[in-house]
C-alpha cells in the first residue's frame, strides 16, 4: 500500500464532495483496491482482493517484464495528437490493474484522476484480466472547484481474456473550463465480456472520446451505455464502436442525451467483419431547452451472416404526458422531474448496485438543475 496522507487531507470538503460524485470511496466501504492520482502524483495505491494487483504504471512495468507487451499494443502511439503527447512522456504515469488467472473481485476497484493544479494531466492505464479472472474498475475523472481551465489526456488500454469479464464504469465531473480527451480501447478474447458504462451530468468545456472494442474471440460480448447531459457553453463529441471480428461476437451501443443549451454529438460504429455476429445501436435525445444534439449511427456489414440494427430518435418531452401525470396529482415541474428520470433511468447491467445508486443520486442532483 502507498499513501500520501499530506495530500489527502488537503483537500478541502468541496472537492471532497465534487469526488464522491464520481464514485471515489475515500474511506474504501464498498472497494477492494484502490488507486488516487491528483495532477500527476499517485498518491494512494492499495488492493486487498487475492489475485488482483493495482499498480502506477512505472511499478507495474519494473515489476513485470510482460506488462511491456500490453503497452501500446491496443492504442497506437501515433493515433492523433493527443496520444502522441502521452507516448512521448519521459514519466508515464497512470495506473495498471491485473486480474490474475481466475481471480474474481466481490467488489468493486476504483481508480480516481483529479486535475488539481496541474496545466494538463496525462495517464497511460492498462487493464489486464487474465482467463476466467472478473473486475469490476470504476474510474472517477474530476477537477477541483478552483480549477477554472486545463485539460485532461488519458489512453486505456483494456485486455479481456479467454472467459474473463470487465465492467469499466466512467464517470466524469469536470468543471465548464476544462477539456478532455480521453483515447481507449478494449480487446475481447473468445468467451470475454466488456461492459462499458459512462456518465457525464456536469458542466464541461468539452470531450472528445470514441472508445472502441475489438470482439476478437469467438462468442465474445461488448457493450456500451452511456448517461449524458449537455450544460450551456459544453460541447460533447462522444460515441462507441464495436468491431465483431469473430464467430458468434454481439454487441449493443445504448446512449441516452439531454440537452440542457449545449452541444451533444453522439457516434456509434458497429462493423460486422465475420459470420453469426449481431450489433445493435439505439441512441435516444432529449431537448430541454435549445441545444444540438447530433446522433450519427453506422452499421456496416462484410458479410450475409451478421445482423446489425440501429434507431434514434431526438426531440421535446411530449405536453401530453406532462399533462397525464398533471392528472394524475402532480404539478407541471413534478411531472416534467419524472418524464426526465425515466428517460435517463437506464439500469446499466453487470454494475454493481452501491454505484447504481451513487448513479440515482446524480440524477437527483442533476435535474435540480434543469
Amino acid at each position: 500500500m502507498q499513501t500520501d496522507v499530506n495530500e489527502l487531507e488537503q483537500l478541502s470538503q468541496k472537492d471532497k464532495e465534487r469526488l464522491a460524485l464520481t464514485g471515489l470511496d475515500l474511506e474504501m466501504t464498498n472497494r477492494c483496491g484502490s488507486f488516487f492520482q491528483i495532477d500527476q502524483d499517485v498518491v494512494h495505491t492499495s488492493c486487498a482482493a487475492e489475485g488482483i494487483e493495482i499498480l502506477p504504471i512505472a511499478v507495474a512495468l519494473e515489476k513485470y517484464d510482460w506488462v511491456s507487451d500490453y503497452c501500446w499494443k491496443a492504442v497506437p502511439k501515433d493515433k492523433d495528437k493527443y496520444t502522441e503527447y502521452v507516448a512521448k512522456q519521459e514519466m508515464p504515469q497512470g495506473v495498471v490493474v491485473i486480474a490474475h488467472e481466475g481471480a474474481r473481485s466481490e467488489t468493486p476497484l476504483q481508480a480516481c484522476l483529479f486535475l488539481r493544479q496541474e496545466k494538463v494531466q496525462h495517464v497511460h492505464n492498462i487493464v489486464i484480466a487474465r482467463e476466467g479472472s472478473e473486475i469490476h474498475l470504476i474510474s472517477g475523472c474530476a477537477s477541483s472547484a478552483q480549477k477554472e481551465h486545463g485539460a485532461h489526456l488519458g489512453v486505456t488500454e483494456i485486455y479481456v481474456g479467454k472467459n474473463a469479464k470487465v465492467t469499466s464504469t466512467m464517470i466524469h465531473n469536470w468543471s465548464p473550463g476544462i477539456s478532455v480527451f480521453p483515447r481507449s480501447m478494449a480487446i475481447v478474447e473468445e468467451g470475454g465480456i466488456f461492459l462499458s458504462n459512462y456518465v457525464c451530468m456536469q458542466p464541461v468545456k468539452k470531450i472528445q472520446m470514441y472508445p472502441t472494442a475489438r470482439l476478437a474471440g469467438k462468442g465474445a460480448v461488448g457493450r456500451f451505455s452511456s448517461i449524458v447531459v449537455g450544460t450551456p457553453g459544453s460541447h460533447l463529441d462522444l460515441g462507441s464502436r464495436a468491431i465483431l471480428g469473430a464467430e458468434g461476437t454481439s454487441a449493443e451501443l445504448i446512449t441516452r442525451a439531454i440537452t440542457t443549451g449545449g452541444t451533444i454529438i453522439s457516434r456509434g460504429h458497429v462493423l460486422g467483419e465475420t459470420d453469426k455476429t449481431r450489433g445493435h445501436i439505439e441512441c435516444k435525445g432529449l431537448i430541454l431547452k435549445d441545444g444540438i444534439i447530433h446522433a450519427i449511427p453506422e452499421i456496416e456489414g462484410h458479410l450475409t451472416g451478421t445482423e446489425l440494427s440501429h434507431e434514434a430518435a431526438v426531440g421535446k418531452i411530449a405536453r401530453h404526458e406532462i399533462e397525464y401525470l398533471m392528472s394524475r396529482g402532480l404539478n407541471e415541474e413534478e411531472a416534467t422531474a419524472t418524464i426526465i428520470r425515466g428517460f435517463l433511468d437506464v439500469k446499466i447491467s453487470g454494475l454493481p448496485e452501491v454505484l447504481q445508486k451513487q448513479i440515482d443520486d446524480a440524477i437527483d442532483k442533476a435535474e435540480s438543475g434543469f
